[in-house]
C-alpha cells in the first residue's frame, strides 16, 4: 500500500524551448536551472545562453513559520545544555519531553496555518501538509527510538500515534451523530469500521446500540458482539498483571472471536461478521478496506493489534516486510555514504544551510553549525562570506559571530568590505574605524593620507572623537601613528603647553614617518612656536636656525625643502625624545 503523492506545482520557465532537455543544479533557497545541448539523438547542438534561478515559495518564511523556526531553535539549543556524562536512564525522561515540546510547537504552527484564508490558502494548506508529515514521523521516532517503549507498551504507543493522525474519522462521526437517525445515515458503518481498524472498541459498541435498537430482531446478535467487544484485552503498563498474563488471556479470547466465526453467528449479518473478521486480523478483509485504513502505517498497527498485541521493538521491520509494505532505505543510506558523516549532522546542515538564505533566519543557523563537529565549521564559514551585508548593523552582528569563533579570515574580509563600502561614500571615519578592526595596515595607511589630505584642504578635522581614541590602535601602520600624534599636537598647542608641542612636533619632523606633502605644515606650524621664550630655550640653536630658514625659503619647491631638512637632519644632533614610531 503507497500513499498517493500530491501532484507538484507547475513552474513555467521563460526562454526554455520545447523539447530541450534541463539541468539543474539544487540549492539551500533555491533552484538553478538551464538549457542544455544535449539532444535525444545523443548528438550537441546550441544551447541557451541564459540560468534561471528558481526561488521558493517566499511563502515558507511567513511570521507564522519564522515562529516556529525561532522556537524550535531555543528547544535545539536548550537540548545541546543536557550534560553528556548523565546515565541514558536519566535522560530519557528528558529526551521525550524534548521531543514533545519540539511537536507542540509544530502543531501550533500547523492551527495558525490552518487559520489563514485569502489568496495564499492553498500555499497553506500545502504547508499545513508538509508540516502534518513532518510531525507524523516525528511522532513514530519518539515513540520508536526515544521512548523506545517495551513489548505491550509499543502498540498503544503506536495506537495513540494511528488515532492522532487519522482523525477523519471523528469528524465523520460528529456528523452522522448529528443527524435524525444516526444508525441510518449513509455513513454509519464507515465510521463503527474506522472505530473498529483504530481498536476504539468502547466507540464501537455506543454505535452498534443505536442499530440494536433499530433491530430488535437481531438484538441477541448485537449483545454477543457487544460482550466479544467487551472481553478483548488491553495491555495496562502500569498494572500488576505481567505481559504473559496479558498474553494468555488475549489468545483465549482471540479463540473465542473465532470459534464465533467458524459458528456462523454472525452469518446473517454482513457487518457484524467484518467486524468480527478485523477481530481477528483477517489480511484479506484489512486490504479490502484500505480506503478507510489510508496508510501502510495504519494497516500494520491494524494488523499488529489483532494479531500480534505484544510486538517488540526489534521485530517491527520484520513484520513490516512480512506484509510487503514497508520501502527500502537505500536511497537514504546513498545520501549519507556520499556525503560521509552520520544522519544527525546531515539533516542539521541541510536545515541550517536553508535558513542562511533568510535576511535575519540566518543567525539561527550558526548555533546548529556549531553543533556539527565534523562539517559544521567549513559550512559556517563558506555561508558567513555570502551574507549580504546591507547595513553596518547587519556586519556587526556577522563580525561578531566570525570574533566569538575566532574566524580571523572571516573578520578581515568582512572589515576590509565594509571599509571601502565606507570610503566610496566619503565616510572617513567609519572606513578608519573598520580598517583599524581588519588590523590592514595598507589600507589604514590610505584612510590616514585621505584624512590628511582633508586637513590641508580644509584646515581642520573630521571624526575627532575617532582620531582623539586611538589609542594603541594608531601602531597599526606608520601614517595611522602620525596622524594620532600631529592631532595630540593641536591638542597640546590648542592648551598652550607650547613646550610639550613643541617637543612633539620635533619629534614628528625627525621620526620620518610624515608624508612628503606635509613637511611644509610641519614647518608652518613649528613657527608660532618659535616665537615661545619657553620653547626657544628648549630647542637646540641648530634645530631653530632650521625650522627658521626652511620655512623662510618658500620660493623653493617642496622637494628643495624636504632635501634640505634631510640633509641638516643628518647633521644636527637629535633632542631627546623617545620615538614614538616604535613605542608609544
Amino acid at each position: 500500500m503507497e500513499e498517493v503523492d500530491v501532484e507538484p506545482t507547475i513552474t513555467n520557465i521563460p526562454a526554455i524551448s520545447d523539447g530541450k532537455h534541463m539541468g539543474f543544479a539544487w540549492g539551500p533557497g533555491d533552484i538553478l536551472v538551464y538549457e542544455t545541448r544535449y539532444k535525444a539523438s545523443g548528438a550537441s547542438g546550441s544551447g541557451c545562453s541564459f540560468i534561471h534561478e528558481i526561488r521558493k515559495d517566499e511563502d515558507i518564511y511567513s511570521p507564522i513559520l519564522r515562529k516556529l523556526f525561532n522556537e524550535s531553535h531555543h528547544i535545539f539549543v536548550g537540548l545541546q545544555t543536557i550534560r553528556e556524562d548523565l546515565p541514558s536512564k536519566s535522560k530519557k525522561p528528558q529526551f521525550v519531553s524534548i521531543s514533545k515540546n519540539y511537536r507542540s510547537v509544530i502543531r501550533a504552527c500547523m492551527e495558525e496555518l490552518q487559520q489563514v484564508a485569502g489568496n495564499t490558502f492553498e500555499n497553506m494548506l500545502l504547508l499545513v501538509s508538509i508540516l502534518l508529515a513532518i510531525e507524523l514521523i516525528w511522532n513514530l521516532c519518539e515513540v520508536l527510538f526515544i521512548d523506545a517503549a517495551p513489548a505491550g507498551s509499543l502498540l498503544l504507543h503506536l495506537l495513540d500515534w494511528v488515532r492522532l493522525h487519522k482523525a477523519d474519522v471523528d469528524e465523520k462521526a460528529r456528523e452522522v451523530l448529528q443527524s435524525e437517525s444516526p444508525a441510518e445515515h449513509r455513513d454509519y458503518w464507515d465510521v463503527v469500521v474506522s472505530y473498529v481498524l483504530q481498536g476504539r472498541l468502547e466507540e464501537v459498541r455506543q454505535m452498534l446500540v443505536k442499530q440494536a435498537n433499530l433491530q430488535p430482531a437481531a438484538r441477541s446478535m448485537y449483545k454477543q458482539m457487544d460482550t466479544l467487544l467487551s472481553k478483548m484485552p488491553f495491555y495496562n503498563p502500569g498494572g500488576t498483571q505481567t505481559l504473559t498474563e496479558f498474553d494468555v488471556k488475549w489468545r483465549h479470547w482471540h479463540e473465542e472471536v473465532d470459534r464465533c466465526l467458524q459458528d456462523n453467528s454472525f452469518a446473517s449479518n454482513r457487518h457484524l461478521e467484518l467486524i468480527c473478521k478485523i477481530l481477528l486480523g483477517d489480511e484479506d478483509t484489512l486490504l479490502d478496506h484500505k480506503e478507510l485504513l489510508g496508510t501502510w502505517y495504519h494497516f500494520l498497527v491494524t494488523r499488529l493489534l489483532f494479531c500480534h498485541p505484544t510486538v517488540k521493538l526489534t521485530e517491527l521491520h520484520y513484520y513490516a516486510q512480512v506484509y510487503h509494505i514497508l520501502t527500502s532505505f537505500s536511497i537514504l543510506e546513498s545520501l549519507l555514504v556520499y556525503f560521509g558523516s552520520n544522519l544527525r549532522e546531515f539533516l542539521l546542515l541541510e536545515y541550517a544551510s536553508g535558513l542562511f538564505t533568510h535576511h535575519s533566519l540566518w543567525q539561527l543557523a550558526v548555533d546548529y553549525f556549531d553543533h556539527c563537529p565534523e562539517f559544521g565549521r567549513v559550512y559556517l564559514e563558506l555561508q558567513i562570506e555570502r551574507v549580504p551585508l546591507e547595513t553596518e548593523r547587519k556586519a556587526l552582528k556577522v563580525l561578531r559571530v566570525c570574533e566569538q569563533r575566532q574566524m580571523s579570515e572571516q573578520v578581515r574580509s568582512i572589515c576590509k568590505i565594509m571599509a571601502m563600502r565606507a570610503l566610496r561614500n566619503n565616510r572617513l571615519g567609519s572606513a578608519l574605524s573598520w580598517s583599524i578592526r581588519a588590523k590592514d595596515a595598507a589600507f589604514a595607511t590610505l584612510i590616514s593620507e585621505r584624512f590628511l589630505q582633508d586637513y590641508c584642504a580644509k584646515g581642520t578635522f573630521s571624526d575627532l572623537d575617532l582620531i582623539d581614541n586611538l589609542g594603541p590602535a594608531m601602531l597599526l601602520s606608520d601614517r595611522l601613528t602620525f596622524l594620532g600624534k600631529y592631532r595630540e599636537f593641536h591638542k597640546l598647542y590648542g592648551e598652550k603647553r607650547f613646550r610639550e608641542a613643541a617637543k612633539l612636533l620635533l619629534s614628528l619632523m625627525t621620526a620620518k614617518i610624515a608624508p612628503q606633502s606635509f613637511w611644509m605644515t610641519l614647518l608652518t606650524d613649528a613657527l608660532p612656536l618659535l616665537e615661545q621664550k619657553e620653547v626657544s630655550h628648549h630647542l637646540s640653536s641648530k634645530h631653530a636656525l632650521l625650522i627658521r630658514s626652511a620655512v623662510r625659503n618658500t620660493s623653493h619647491s617642496e622637494t628643495d625643502v624636504s632635501a634640505n631638512y634631510r640633509m641638516s637632519a643628518i647633521s644636527c644632533p637629535k633632542p631627546e625624545v623617545t620615538s614614538f614610531s616604535r613605542k608609544m
